[in-house]
């Protein structure tokens, strides 16, 4: 078997209904490319991944005219290993679990998430995940809303036993998380706390893992895992975003280590099935985090299954789930996601706000670091047309405004 062709087809699936009217806040995730790995014997593979990814010729001879077993732990992108497991599963008849080892599991639980959102989405979000069969949920803090806030509205809805990913972006000092961490692992819906400290803070990750009671998850490690587990950083590590390759080698790290892994790839149902399969081989598996939960349509035709927290592995021959071109045809025709532009009304806690073009910058307007204004709330004014909108554009347009209300 030797590949004939490679393509990197983008495609811009339309987002749920239910975000149509929050554009801004899911820019960046409605673009997605789809691989397809051709051979000679008639075999085709398919991957995605989020994005807008380009191949140039260069880098499709060097993979036209190889068997694609070369490539199984290959360092390439996510998408494009993807549709290489397809492809030499579909060849061997086999699920591309049983090319990354043993099956030690037959669904792997699985996330729901969304972009960071007020409290009040925020649990309109955590209800429907719940109610689609999710246990888990991962949403990134931000600047502009509560941490606290967030964390109470979320214990509020979760039914019992529901878990919640905090993902702190890996921004904050020691001295700016220690009581915010002691706050919140109060609730007992926050089920673990990832990158709380900056990856290469070793040292405060040790300290804050030894006072706190929340797992802590580390992304992908900076230094490659094995100091991290050494130095006991973490209780959970974070495999698949830094690719395939290396999503396996560091899922047995931490299993000889006897910490466990959160798989994270992004794109649709193919990257989802993709995940499923290393979480079927791969010991210690926490949950997977995948963004299909997030689109209305699919190359696919579908979604996998979700129910009582955790998905099946699928068990046909390389993915287990197949595109339909008609579908990626139709889907490849939408236009790319018009993004409105927004004015920003930054409501602080002693009754001002700051008020300014596009999205704002808090730790630059208020010099507080990232979840540390309490009961801080943004409000945003999407572009509509209007004339009163366009007026009070322009009358921001020298920069933020701090202003009673």
């Amino acid at each position: 078997m030797k590949i004939t062709d490679v393509e990197a087809i983008q495609i811009n699936p339309k987002l749920c209904a239910r975000n149509a009217d929050q554009k801004p806040r899911f820019s960046g995730i409605d673009t997605q490319t789809v691989f397809k790995v051709t051979c000679d014997n008639g075999i085709v593979g398919w991957g995605d991944t989020r994005g807008h990814i380009s191949m140039d010729q260069a880098q499709i001879d060097r993979m036209v005219g190889r068997n694609p077993v070369d490539f199984l732990m290959a360092s390439i992108n996510t998408g494009l290993s993807g549709a290489i497991y397809d492809a030499v599963g579909k060849h061997l008849e086999v699920p591309a679990y049983k090319l990354i080892g043993e099956k030690v599991r037959d669904r792997v639980p699985v996330a729901a998430w969304t972009r960071p959102a007020s409290p009040e989405d925020l649990a309109a979000e955590v209800q429907r995940a719940a109610a689609e069969g999710y246990m888990f949920f991962k949403m990134h803090s931000c600047t502009y809303y509560c941490v606290v806030e967030q964390t109470q509205a979320v214990q509020d809805v979760a039914p019992a036993g529901f878990k919640f990913h905090w993902d702190f972006n890996h921004n904050r000092t020691s001295s700016s998380v220690m009581r915010l961490v002691a706050e919140i692992e109060q609730y007992p819906v926050v089920g673990l706390l990832e990158d709380p400290l900056n990856w290469r803070d070793l040292e405060g990750w040790r300290r804050l893992r030894e006072k706190t009671s929340l797992p802590l998850l580390m992304h992908v490690p900076q230094l490659g895992g094995g100091p991290e587990i050494m130095n006991g950083c973490a209780d959970l590590y974070m495999i698949a975003e830094s690719g395939i390759a290396n999503a396996i080698r560091r899922g047995w790290a931490a299993a000889e280590a006897n910490a466990s892994c959160v798989i994270q790839l992004t794109g649709g149902t193919l990257s989802k099935a993709l995940a499923m399969h290393l979480g079927a081989a791969l010991p210690n598996i926490s949950h997977s985090t995948n963004l299909d939960d997030q689109y209305d349509e699919d190359v696919t035709g579908g979604r996998l299954e979700v129910a009582e927290g955790s998905t099946p592995v699928p068990e046909g021959p390389g993915l287990g789930v197949d595109v339909d071109e008609k579908e990626l045809e139709r889907i490849r025709q939408n236009p790319k996601t018009v993004i409105p532009r927004v004015i920003s009304e930054l409501h602080m806690p002693q009754g001002s706000r700051f008020a300014l073009q596009g999205w704002p910058s808090v730790d630059r307007l208020t010099g507080f670091p990232e979840g540390n204004i309490r009961g801080i709330n943004l409000k945003l004014w999407e572009e509509d047309g209007t004339a009163e909108w366009t007026k009070r554009w322009e009358e921001l347009a020298d920069g933020p405004r701090l202003e009673a209300y």
